[in-house]
Order: C-alpha cells, then sequence, then structure tokens
C-alpha cells in the first residue's frame, strides 16, 4: 500500500549517493535484484489529491486508489514515489492539497474530481514542470466555462460518457422490473449539475429503451460537492422512492450512496450501484440486493495517466473514456439477479452503442 500523507523527503539524488555507498550488490529502486518484483521507474514520482468521502467510500476514490495500487503493482512507478491527501469533511482545503503535492516536486499531480477544476486551472501556470490530471475535470475550458485561463500547457481532464454505461444499467432496471410486474424505478443524484445529470439521462433513456411505461423517480441529495458524502439523507431518500413504489434504485452519489444500499435493505428492495463494483464491496447482507454497478473506470484512466506521464505521452487537453474506449461497463457479479438474458441483452446493446447505432442522451 502507497504511504499515504507522506511527502518524498529524500531526493532521488541522495539515493543514488546512499546505493552507491552500499557497494554493487544493492537492488535497483522496486526490485530485489533476483526478478522477484518488477523493476519500477524511479524517474516519475505520484501525488493524489482525492476529495469528500476520500479512500474508503467504495466508489469514486477507491477507484482512483485502485488505479494507482495497479500502476505500482506494474512498476509504472515506485510505491516510495508516491503521496496522498485527502480533504476535510467539505472539502474546503481541496485547493490546498493540489498546492502542497505540486511543491513537493512530483511530476505528476492527479484531481480525483471535477471540483478541483477551478483551483487547478488559476494555478498549474504556477507550476510549469508539474502535470495536472483531473477526473471529471474541465479545467481546459478556461474562459469558455467562466474559468480564468486559457491555453494551459499542463492539464488533461480526463472525462467518461457516463450516460453510456447508465443506458445498460437503466435497461437491466427495466428488464428486472417488468420481471417483478413492478412499474416503478427510481435514480439517486449526488450534486445537482451536468455532471450527474448524464448519469440521469442515459438511466432514463435505458429504461425507456425497454418499457417506455415504467416511471423513473428521481432525488438530488444537494446542490453542493457535500452531497457526495451525506449516506443518512441518501438513505432518506432513497426509502422515500421505495415507499413510493420503487423497486429498484440506482445511484450516482459517491459515498452517499451507502445510505441506499441501507435502505435497500429495510424495503427489502434492489439498488444499482456506481463506479466501481459494489457488490463486491457492501456487506454480506446488502450484497443479494445489488444487482449490478455501472462500472466508471477511473481506475484504468488514473493508471493510463501514469503510465502516460512516465513514458512522456501525456498530452495537455482533454481525454475521453466512452464505452468504445473501455471507460464505462456494467458488472455482472450478482449471479442471481444478472441472469444469461440480461446479460445477452445489455451486451447486444452495449455493442450498438459502440458501433453508434444507439445515441445516448446526456441531458435529462
Amino acid at each position: 500500500m502507497p504511504k499515504w500523507l507522506r511527502t518524498l523527503v529524500v531526493p532521488l539524488a541522495v539515493l543514488a549517493l546512499v546505493a552507491a555507498a552500499c557497494g554493487d550488490d544493492t537492488p535497483p529502486p522496486g526490485g530485489d535484484g533476483d526478478g522477484d518484483t518488477p523493476e519500477c521507474n524511479a524517474d516519475l514520482s505520484v501525488g493524489i489529491a482525492y476529495d469528500i468521502g476520500g479512500i474508503g467510500d467504495k466508489s469514486f476514490n477507491d477507484a482512483a486508489n485502485a488505479g494507482l495500487l495497479a500502476a505500482i503493482d506494474e512498476g509504472l512507478v515506485c510505491e516510495e514515489n508516491t503521496d496522498s491527501l485527502e480533504p476535510d469533511a467539505t472539502g474546503s482545503n481541496r485547493d490546498e492539497n493540489v498546492i502542497a503535492l505540486a511543491d513537493a516536486g512530483h511530476n505528476l499531480v492527479i484531481a480525483v474530481g471535477f471540483a478541483f477544476s477551478p483551483g487547478i486551472n488559476e494555478n498549474a501556470g504556477n507550476y510549469g514542470r508539474t502535470q495536472f490530471a483531473i477526473i471529471d475535470g474541465f479545467a481546459t475550458c478556461g474562459t469558455a466555462c467562466g474559468l480564468a485561463n486559457d491555453g494551459l500547457t499542463n492539464v488533461t481532464d480526463l472525462t467518461f460518457e457516463e450516460h453510456e454505461g447508465s443506458f445498460l444499467v437503466g435497461a437491466a432496471a427495466a428488464t428486472k422490473a417488468d420481471e417483478l410486474g413492478c412499474d416503478t424505478v427510481g435514480f439517486l443524484g449526488g450534486q445537482t449539475g451536468p455532471l450527474i445529470e448524464k448519469f440521469q439521462a442515459g438511466y432514463e433513456a435505458g429504461v425507456a429503451a425497454i418499457d417506455p411505461n415504467v416511471e423513473v423517480l428521481v432525488q438530488y441529495i444537494g446542490d453542493d460537492v457535500t452531497a457526495f458524502n451525506d449516506a443518512v439523507r441518501g438513505e432518506s431518500l432513497s426509502t422515500a422512492m421505495y415507499d413510493d413504489g420503487a423497486c429498484i434504485v440506482y445511484h450516482a452519489a459517491g459515498a452517499s450512496g451507502a445510505g441506499l444500499f441501507n435502505a435497500a435493505v429495510s424495503a427489502d428492495k434492489l439498488a444499482i450501484g456506481v463506479d466501481s463494483d459494489q457488490y463486491q464491496l457492501v456487506s454480506a447482507e446488502q450484497q443479494p440486493l445489488i444487482m449490478t454497478s455501472m462500472l466508471k473506470r477511473v481506475d484504468t484512466a488514473v493508471h493510463d495517466a501514469i503510465a502516460q506521464a512516465g513514458d512522456g505521452s501525456l498530452e495537455a487537453g482533454g481525454q475521453v473514456f466512452g464505452m468504445a474506449e473501455g471507460g464505462v461497463d456494467y458488472s455482472k457479479s450478482n449471479t442471481e439477479l444478472m441472469t444469461d438474458d440480461i446479460i445477452t441483452l445489455l451486451d447486444d446493446l452495449k455493442q450498438q452503442i459502440i458501433d453508434g447505432d444507439i445515441i445516448v442522451p446526456s441531458e435529462p
């Protein structure tokens, strides 16, 4: 595991001197000299700034962490050359964390969440030797998005076609609802705004593609980023949708989605997770009720950004991870609920999206 919250204080040049003093038997960074572990890229240093919920949210931040761990396992970066910082409960120190990682001299700083965009747009120009990558970022949009600076040469926005993956789980929800004789499903969003509305739009379109008579109830937790870390309100809103007839609720609410899973157990109804395969992450009591999850491959984006920074191919601008790029998908872990007929249906819809035969709306 990375050494969290630890700043790299020993310059690589000093490490090289120490290694030379120890003689020729000193193993290379990341290896033991016998080939038991891969040699790692000691020229790269990576800092990650997580967003509200931090490590352990079983969703967005955990997916980013998985990408970092995969990069370490593959030797793309040495474990001792990685750092991470988590924000306070409101995210008010988000920009301070990014600046602290840049000040520590990391070659690459990855910010996990769109809310980092304004701060990085403002500050990236002060760190010309640091590359910044933002999950769901819009920093490079510049003045067109109401930000201060255009033409940033060291910032990459990593975005996803969330509506495409949400279409598939919407189709799954409608199919299961029809099987259950249910005519209502639900959507729980975190913060209001265009990002989470993409999830809503795709989900609603997927439901309608299977059965336009199935109603989709919609609830949002709040209008700022704290909405992604309010499991209590997530539970109450989910309970209300279940009480109003929803037999399945899909969430795009970060750590607040834990409240949905609690509500599902109380109501003995189904839920759909997001970002990670949440069937694998919840309690044994909740697990049978998690039908599927919309996989948003934040882990892939983080891993690939580290790989590209290491080989010099990370370019400024934007990278988009859609279904065709493997950036979004759905999980099949719950074999009791994700039956072969549903999987066959979703795989067919998935191919139609990749081929361009289905164009999924990005606005509700």
